[in-house]
């Protein structure tokens, strides 16, 4: 959105400590800089001559005095081989640094602010003022031109946006200390206007009814550069509503952001789960969700015959522990299916049970079997014994049932032990 101040990369503090070294990783892609394609790693070797004239500004016709032509091919040299030039030896005159600038601007397969925008720069540039009975003035429509530029400053190629934005702070700083280096706005626009903006192959006689307007665009240009790279208020109002209303976050630092720009609205995730962990807010959620799942069932099963209601009950079919309410509810035939052994199916069979098994084993019991399972339940709820007194209750066992062997056999027995009567 450009809110932030721009950072220019002659000041002083980590910001342009860190704008140098990206420019001086870029710079190692070597390539030819001058006459090509605007890239990112020819604005990192053009950057170089940037920075060292904001440390320069007070040079009296900076931009307009022309330098010394051998240095400067010796310069472009050295940008084209892609090396760090020291400009700060004294070999090289701020003259020549400005004159080398506003010759790569000029060799651009197009201008900065390319072709297809150069109608709109002249439609901008025309932007007047309206008196009460509605008629166009000859006083500039300020900040419609400014939220123009913004808009259309929006759609350039990113390497051109970068490179505009390093020109612009340069010539704002420059036309800031007009006092030493006599060089307003207006005469930087004389300087660059024909670099920038100006079609290519195009001479001044054939823009001669355009010149004092692309020249006064360029001025406006240099005075609200600081204004030009932000977004218009009502997009950043627009975007922060579309963002902050879209419920698919990203990541952690998206929440981060929503929480720090104080929309209590959408609170983070984390403090929408704890609240959801009271056990009275589940139960209420439950119920909610059951009398949901109940009107939709009966919904489904009112609508006529068709392919979709047959859809929609198998999804029902499929999930009976969820989606199928109460008894009450009416059932449809369904087919009969093989028993899963799955054990999901299992864990369904032991929770819900299953009403036609439990009908056939109450009609196939008997007293036996009533008695033989009241046994096992007895023998179930014992406490568990120790192996000593296991061992004692079967030893127990063994002699009762000699005892009751040698009752069986006793009355076999008694005729012959008696004595013979007289």
């Amino acid at each position: 959105m450009g809110e932030e101040d721009p950072k220019l990369p002659g000041g002083i503090g980590t910001a342009s400590g860190f704008f140098r070294s990206l420019m001086s990783l870029k710079r190692k892609d070597k390539g030819v800089v001058f006459g090509s394609p605007l890239t990112e790693e020819g604005i990192a070797q053009v950057s170089q001559l940037i920075e060292y004239l904001h440390k320069h500004l007070r040079m009296e016709g900076l931009f307009r005095v022309p330098g010394n032509s051998l240095r400067q091919q010796i310069l472009k040299d050295a940008l084209n081989s892609g090396v760090d030039i020291d400009l700060e030896s004294g070999e090289f005159h701020s003259n020549d640094v400005a004159s080398l600038l506003k010759m790569f601007l000029g060799e651009l397969p197009e201008p900065l602010l390319t072709h297809k925008h150069f109608q709109a720069h002249l439609k901008i540039a025309g932007l007047m003022q309206f008196d009460d009975k509605g008629n166009k003035t000859s006083t500039p429509d300020k900040e419609r031109q400014i939220e123009a530029l913004q808009l259309l400053f929006l759609i350039l190629p990113p390497p051109n946006r970068n490179l505009l934005k390093l020109l612009l702070d340069l010539l704002y700083q420059t036309a800031k200390k007009q006092d030493k280096n006599k060089m307003s706005a207006h005469n930087l626009a004389l300087m660059f206007a024909p670099h920038i903006l100006w079609p290519r192959n195009v001479t001044a006689n054939d823009l001669q009814e355009n010149i004092a307007k692309l020249n006064d665009g360029v001025a406006f240009m240099v005075k609200h550069s600081q204004k030009l790279f932000k977004a218009p208020a009502y997009v950043r109002e627009c975007a922060r509503l579309h963002y902050l209303g879209s419920r698919a976050h990203a990541s952690k630092d998206d929440l981060d952001l929503l929480t720090s720009a104080g929309s209590k609205e959408h609170q983070p995730l984390k403090s929408q789960k704890r609240s959801r962990l009271g056990p009275s807010h589940r139960e209420e959620t439950q119920q909610h969700t059951e009398v949901a799942l109940k009107e939709l069932f009966h919904h489904v099963h009112s609508m006529p015959d068709s392919a979709k209601k047959k859809k929609l009950i198998r999804q029902f079919q499929k999930h009976p522990g969820t989606l199928t309410p109460g008894p009450d509810a009416p059932t449809p035939p369904v087919q009969k299916r093989t028993r899963s052994r799955s054990f999901s199916g299992l864990i369904k069979r032991r929770m819900l049970g299953n009403p036609l098994i439990l009908e056939r084993k109450s009609r196939d019991s008997t007293p036996e079997s009533e008695r033989a399972s009241k046994e096992n339940l007895h023998l179930l709820q014992r406490p568990p014994e120790s192996p000593a007194t296991h061992g004692t209750r079967a030893r127990l066992k063994l002699s009762e049932g000699r005892k009751e062997d040698c009752r069986k056999h006793l009355p076999a027995l008694a005729p012959s032990t008696k004595e013979p009567s007289i």
